[in-house]
Formats: structure tokens, C-alpha cells, sequence
């Protein structure tokens, strides 16, 4: 199956493009062209507003005994959209735009009213320094006094953005300072801590490794071919006991009881075979 809207086309072998004749064509001969209004426009018929952009199927023309330095004038023609009257317009080539020629207004711009009175205005004015030198040196006086005060109104502004570049890098260098002083604060309270840790991790292990308070040392067991020095001193007995004891010992209530032992009657005396000799005084 054959593609749709291919380009290329069928020329048969024998084909000859001299062959074909030309057809004649009048001198200003109009073309249909597709185009978008170029401005806001009303319809002098019946009063229909065509917005800028519209999109119409115009017939375009070159206007004849027209031309702007070499430069061709086209006129287009479209149709209103609600009456169908014929509208045209043309190109601008002097001021870059298009004027409206027939069958619509163009609608209120207020800036073009503002370029004209300018162009109004400095026309006046040239024609005003043509024929009073006074004027001249007033205007040349007004223009070189509003031009000091762009100047110094300029020299302000740069100030100000320099102060305020300034201000910004001092609260960015601020900034940087504060950083730096927080981080190394946190580092101090960071370092601080873990000194804390480590104090408090050998304190518990000191406690764990001393014996308790009322516990008997054990004596260093000796071996054997080591002699005790004879400076060394022996260890009293009451040194080796807990304090407990040691307190119980030293206070008056603690005193050890003498017990008595019964006298052996007569006749165990004798069953044991135990005589009894008193001597004589």
C-alpha cells in the first residue's frame, strides 16, 4: 500500500518540463493567504470587535504606486466574522506596523497617543531653537542639569548596592563566626561529657575491684624460697580482723566470761582413783 502525502512524485522517462505550457497570469494578480489580524479592530458596519490574533483567510495584493524607500506596500482583504463586510488594511513599512484602510477602525492605543505627543513635542521644540538662540541655550542648560541628576540619582543607587553588598557580606562573615563559635562549643561540652563518662566508668570499676570494708585481707600466700626481710614487721592479730569486730571488742559492754567448773564429789573422786592429801599447816 502506498504512503499518503509522500513528496516525491512519478516522472516517466520521457517527460520534459519545456513541454508545459505557461500559463498567463494579470500583472497584480491577488493571493489567498492565511494570516492573523495584526491589531484590535471594530467593524464600521456593524460595530463587531475582532480581537488582535484573529485568524482569517485574507487575499493579499501589492499596492501600486505605493512604496516606502524601495520597500513594497500589501494590502490584505478579509471579512468581518459576524457581517461579512469586506475589511482591508496595509502595511506600515515607515513606523513597522499596518493602518487600517477600510471597513474597520482601529481600537484606542493609548501608547501610540504617547509617541505621537513625544514626536509632537520634539518637532515643537527643534522648531522653537531654530529661530531664538536663547531657547537653544535654556534647553541645552535644562538637558545638562536633568542629565547631573540622572547622574547623581545613578551614583546613589551604586552607593547603596555597594553598602548593601557591604552589610551582606559582614552578616554572612557574622554568620560564619557564629557557626564556628556554636560548633566549637558543642565540641567543649562534647569533649566535657565524655570525660564525665570516663571518671564515672573508672570510679564504678575501682569499686568493683576494692573489698568491702569488713572483709579479711588474705594473707600473701609465700612461696617457697622467699624469706620475709628482717625489717618487716609481722602483723598484730587485732589489724587482721574487720572493724566490726575491732569495735565490738574495744567497747566496755564486750567482756569474756569465766566459766566455772563444778567440783567433783566424793565419790567420783574415788571411782577416778583420786585421793586427796591435805598438807599439814
Amino acid at each position: 500500500m502506498s504512503e499518503r502525502k509522500v513528496l516525491n512524485k512519478y516522472f516517466p522517462p520521457d517527460f520534459d518540463p519545456d513541454l508545459i505550457p505557461r500559463r498567463k497570469q494579470p500583472k497584480n494578480s491577488q493571493q489567498v493567504v492565511r494570516l492573523m489580524a495584526p491589531f484590535s479592530m471594530c467593524c464600521n458596519t456593524c460595530g463587531e470587535y475582532i480581537y488582535k490574533g484573529k485568524k482569517f483567510n485574507a487575499r493579499k495584493e501589492t499596492v501600486d504606486g505605493e512604496d516606502y524607500y524601495g520597500i513594497k506596500i500589501f494590502r490584505f482583504y478579509i471579512k468581518c466574522t459576524l457581517c461579512s463586510a469586506e475589511i482591508t488594511f496595509k502595511t506600515d513599512p515607515k513606523n513597522t506596523d499596518y493602518a487600517a484602510e477600510h471597513g474597520a477602525s482601529r481600537n484606542y492605543e493609548p501608547w501610540r497617543e504617547e509617541q505621537a505627543v513625544e514626536e509632537e513635542d520634539r518637532l515643537a521644540k527643534l522648531e522653537a531653537e531654530e529661530n531664538n538662540p536663547m531657547k537653544v541655550l535654556e534647553n541645552r542648560t535644562q538637558d545638562s542639569k536633568r542629565e547631573m541628576d540622572i547622574l547623581d540619582a545613578l551614583q546613589d543607587i551604586r552607593a547603596r548596592n555597594a553598602r548593601n553588598e557591604r552589610v551582606g557580606q559582614s552578616v554572612d562573615l557574622v554568620a560564619r563566626v557564629n557557626v564556628e563559635d556554636i560548633e566549637r562549643e558543642e565540641d567543649e561540652e562534647r569533649r566535657r561529657q565524655e570525660e564525665e563518662d570516663e571518671k564515672l566508668v573508672k570510679k564504678a570499676f575501682a569499686k568493683r575491684t576494692q573489698p568491702p570494708a569488713d572483709a579479711v585481707p588474705a594473707a600473701p600466700a609465700s612461696k617457697a624460697g622467699h624469706k620475709r626481710k628482717a625489717d618487716d614487721e609481722a602483723p598484730s592479730l587485732q589489724s587482721l580482723l574487720p572493724e566490726s569486730t575491732r569495735a565490738l571488742i574495744q567497747s566496755n559492754s564486750f567482756a569474756p566470761t569465766l566459766i566455772k567448773k563444778p567440783k567433783a564429789s566424793g565419790d567420783v573422786k574415788k571411782s577416778l582413783g583420786i585421793k586427796v592429801v591435805k598438807k599439814k599447816t
